[in-house]
């Protein structure tokens, strides 16, 4: 069985209170970068079903993941050595390489969307969890609706695996990327042969 996904608790010691906007059943999404922020972009080999990744991050980590379908127009890439590295673990992902990622992370969020993240971040690669399994988890039973709405907000898509958290009968629920992405990204790790989204 491959190991669950390799993030320890101080990568989310860091992690600033904020409010991401993102809906779980919203359509991949586009807005500004942050001219703090370095950012690059990521496109999944050999599928043009997944679109354009774009990779935000601080001097601190990563601070967002996120499929954007196509880069803004007159948005200059201005990489660091932390999307350079994101970019690298995501095409050994992509590839089947990699089950764990190993990357400092620092999105914003509220404490309990923290909490929800790093078990979100427990899921092991080709496993699933129902928002259920997650509030217990969390010790916090009959929250499935909170937790499914901190799941809608996690900013780092993939190495944060949201798209592993299925309903408790077993149906695809919403993903901020879109439900054929998560069914993509639930194929590849399930070594399934890819499908085309379009």
């Amino acid at each position: 069985m491959p190991s669950a996904p390799a993030v320890s608790r101080s990568l989310f010691d860091r992690l600033d209170d904020g409010n991401a906007v993102r809906s779980e059943d919203a359509p991949p999404y586009r807005h500004a970068v942050d001219p703090a922020l370095a950012f690059d972009y990521y496109r999944p080999p050999d599928t043009a079903a997944l679109g354009l990744i774009r990779l935000c991050a601080s001097d601190e980590g990563l601070t967002e993941i996120a499929f954007i379908g196509e880069a803004e127009p007159g948005e200059t890439p201005r990489p660091n050595a932390l999307t350079d590295r994101a970019r690298a673990q995501l095409e050994e992902y992509f590839e089947g390489l990699r089950h764990r990622f190993d990357l400092p992370l620092a999105p914003k969020g509220t404490d309990f969307q923290r909490r929800v993240w790093q078990a979100l971040a427990t899921i092991p690669f080709g496993e699933t969890r129902c928002y259920a399994e997650i509030a217990e988890q969390l010790h916090c039973r009959g929250g499935q609706r909170a937790v499914g709405a901190a799941n809608g907000k996690n900013p780092l898509a993939i190495v944060v695996p949201c798209h592993r958290v299925i309903g408790s009968d077993g149906r695809m629920t919403g993903y901020a990327g879109g439900i054929g992405r998560k069914q993509w990204l639930l194929g590849h790790e399930a070594g399934e042969i890819p499908f085309d989204l379009e």
